[in-house]
C-alpha cells in the first residue's frame, strides 16, 4: 500500500481524498494556490505545498509544477480528484514517467475515452446504442449543415475535448448552427487546446443516467447500479439520486451489462462512469468519466461501498474486494450540489466571505464540503461550496429528509442556489418522478417559490440571533 499520497485538487474533494487516506493510514500531501492558503483542505491534509504565488484556475493544472512538488515531499502516488487534470493523459503520462502511481487509469485509455468523438466511434465499432450524429470530426458549416440536414435540427454541436457537459451548443435552425459551430470551435481551442467538434441529433427532454463502473488490473468488473442526474442547468448537474427511479430491474441489469461491457472493452482498471441518454425505453452512450465523479456519494450510500478507498486499492495494486453479486442497492440517496450562486440574478456567483456556515446533521444526511465560517469564496474557482446528501428507505423519504436538511442549512454571507433546491424537493412533477434534463426550463414557477423560502429562512436566522 502507498505511504503518501499528493492530492491535485482542492475544496470538497480534495478533503473527501484526504480523509480516505487518513483512514487507511496513508500521509496525504496538499498543494494550494495563493488564494486557498487557507482552505479546509490545506489544513487537513498532512503536509502542505504552496504553488506560488498563482491564485488562478491554472494553478492547479500546472503539471510541471505538481509533479515537482510530488517529488521533492516523497510521494507514491498521485490523485487527481475531478476537474482540473483528472482527465488529462498528459498529466497521467507525466506521473507514469516519474515512477509515480497515478490513481485512475492507465493514459491511453482516459486518452481514447477523453476524446468524446474517438470514444463515439469506438462504442460504434462495439455495436452501443449512440445518438445519430456525424461520424467524422466536423471542420466548416457545409459539413455541420449537411449533417444537420440528415439528421434533422435541433442538434446539438459538442468538442471532441469537452466534458462534463462544457463546450456544448444546442441549434434548432441554419443560423443558430452557424454561430454555435464557431462558438464552440472557439471556446474548445481556449479550454482544450483542440478545436475539433461533432453533431449529433438532440433530444429534447432526454433523462440522464450514468452508471458507475470499477475494474482493477485483474480481469474483474463490476457496476455500482446507476444514478439520474436529470435536473441541470444550462448542462450542469444540480441534483443527483441513485438508483434512478424511472429504471425496472430488467432496464437497469441491461444498462449495467453494458456498461460493464463498455469497460472490458476498454481495458479499464479504475473506477469510472458510464453516461447515457434516456428517452421513451432506449438508451444511448454519451460519454465515459475516467476519474470520480462529484456524485459518486450516493452510490456509496446505496451500496455501502466506498468508491474512493476503491479507487485507491486499485491503483495500489489489490484486487477488487467484491463480486458483482455482492452488490445490493439499499434505499434511496439524493445530492443537491450547493453553489454560491444567486438563482434570482441568472445564477450570477457570489463571490465573498463567508460568515456563519452551519451544515445540517441527522439520520442519513451526510455533507461533504471544502469550506468553513470565515473562508474567502473566491471568484476563480468553481461555485460548488457543498454537497448534501439525503438517504432514506425509499425515494419518498428521501426527499423530505432533503427538504428537512435544507430547511436547515445556514450559510451566511454569500448567496446560495438552497432556495432552489429546497422548491425542486418540493415540486410535485419532481415527487412524482416526472423530471427531464428540461425540467429547470419548465417549472420557471421553481423560483418564485424558491423566493418566498429565502425570505422565510432570512427571518428565521435572524429571530435566531436574539439573545435574552
Amino acid at each position: 500500500m502507498f505511504k503518501r499520497v499528493l492530492v491535485a485538487n482542492r475544496g470538497e474533494i480534495a478533503v473527501r481524498i484526504i480523509n480516505a487516506l487518513r483512514e487507511m493510514g496513508i500521509e496525504s500531501v496538499a498543494i494550494y494556490s495563493d488564494a486557498d492558503r487557507y482552505a479546509v483542505h490545506t489544513s487537513s491534509a498532512d503536509y502542505a505545498y504552496a504553488l506560488n504565488g498563482n491564485t488562478s484556475l491554472e494553478a492547479y493544472s500546472n503539471i510541471e509544477k505538481i509533479i515537482r512538488i510530488a517529488k521533492a515531499a516523497g510521494v507514491d502516488a498521485i490523485h487527481p480528484g475531478y476537474g482540473f487534470l483528472s482527465e488529462r493523459a498528459k498529466f497521467a503520462e507525466a506521473v507514469e514517467a516519474e515512477g509515480i502511481k497515478f490513481i485512475g487509469p492507465k493514459s491511453e485509455i482516459i486518452r481514447l475515452m477523453g476524446d468524446k468523438f474517438e470514444a463515439r466511434r469506438f462504442m460504434l465499432s462495439l455495436g452501443v446504442p449512440v445518438v445519430r450524429g456525424s461520424n467524422s470530426i466536423i471542420t466548416n458549416f457545409e459539413e455541420a449543415k449537411e449533417i444537420a440536414d440528415i439528421i434533422g435540427y435541433p442538434v446539438l454541436i459538442k468538442a471532441a475535448a469537452g466534458g462534463g457537459g462544457m463546450g456544448m451548443k444546442i441549434a434548432y435552425s441554419e443560423e443558430e448552427l452557424k454561430k454555435g459551430l464557431e462558438a464552440v470551435q472557439k471556446k474548445a481551442l481556449a479550454d482544450y487546446g483542440d478545436s475539433s467538434v461533432f453533431v449529433e441529433k438532440y433530444i429534447e427532454r432526454p433523462r440522464h443516467i450514468e452508471v458507475q463502473v470499477i475494474g482493477d488490473n485483474y480481469g474483474n468488473y463490476v457496476h455500482l447500479g446507476e444514478r439520474e442526474c436529470s435536473i441541470q442547468r444550462r448542462h450542469q448537474k444540480v441534483i443527483e439520486e441513485a438508483p434512478s427511479s424511472i429504471l425496472t430491474d430488467e432496464l437497469r441489469k441491461k444498462m449495467g451489462d453494458l456498461a460493464v461491457g463498455i469497460a472490458k472493452a476498454v481495458g479499464y482498471n479504475s473506477v469510472g462512469t458510464i453516461e447515457f441518454i434516456y428517452d421513451n425505453g432506449e438508451f444511448y452512450f454519451l460519454e465515459m468519466n475516467t476519474r470520480i465523479q462529484v456524485e459518486h456519494t450516493i452510490t456509496e450510500m446505496i451500496t455501502g461501498i466506498d468508491i474512493v478507498k476503491t479507487q485507491i486499492e486499485i491503483a495500489a495494486g489489490l484486487p477488487l474486494r467484491f463480486k458483482q453479486e455482492d452488490i445490493k442497492l439499499n434505499g434511496h440517496a439524493i445530492e443537491c450540489r450547493i453553489c454560491a450562486e444567486d438563482p434570482f440574478s441568472s445564477f450570477m456567483p457570489s463571490p465573498g466571505k463567508i460568515i456563519e456556515f452551519r451544515p445540517p446533521g441527522g439520520f442519513g444526511i451526510r455533507n461533504e464540503s471544502g469550506v468553513t465560517a470565515g473562508y474567502e469564496i473566491s471568484t476563480y474557482y468553481d461555485s460548488m461550496l457543498a454537497k448534501l446528501i439525503a438517504w432514506g428507505n425509499d425515494r419518498a423519504e428521501a426527499i423530505a429528509r432533503m427538504r428537512r436538511a435544507l430547511q436547515q442549512y445556514v450559510i451566511e454571507g454569500p448567496k446560495t442556489t438552497i432556495p432552489l433546491l429546497w422548491a425542486i424537493m418540493d415540486n410535485e412533477d419532481f415527487k412524482s418522478k416526472n423530471i427531464s434534463t428540461k425540467f429547470l426550463e419548465e417549472h420557471k414557477e421553481l423560483f418564485e417559490e424558491a423566493k418566498k423560502f429565502a425570505d422565510q429562512t432570512t427571518t428565521l436566522v435572524n429571530l435566531s440571533k436574539i439573545k435574552e
